[in-house]
């Protein structure tokens, strides 16, 4: 299994809605991805470890899938319309994505 991880840095004075980030844009891919895509999650950032630092990233989109090949399969007719999509939840571009194997999972 893989998860593909869109990592949206942190700025200071930058915008990122959550609440249109996980009540649409991401509920938005998953149904553009269909049954390939095994599930989602968001995580928000609070910090860097010490209390008080920024987070190095404000929020983490992640998908679930068999393998990349199916990632890619569902991703490439979906680009336009999530890319679409993100000025409605940061004025930050495109985050970082990672790919990477599941190796343990609970």
């Amino acid at each position: 299994m893989i998860k593909v991880s869109i990592l949206y840095p942190y700025r200071e004075n930058g915008h990122f809605d959550v609440d249109y980030y996980c009540v649409t844009h991401m509920p938005l891919a998953a149904k553009l991805f269909g049954p390939s895509l095994k599930g989602w999650s968001v995580d928000v950032g609070i910090n860097a470890g010490p209390p008080g630092t920024p987070p190095p990233y404000v929020a983490a989109g992640h998908f679930l899938f068999d393998s990349a090949d199916e990632f890619y399969k569902v991703f490439k007719p979906a680009a336009g319309q999530l890319t679409a999509d993100i000025p409605n939840y940061t004025d930050g571009g495109n985050g970082t994505i990672l790919i990477s194997e599941i190796k343990i999972s609970m």
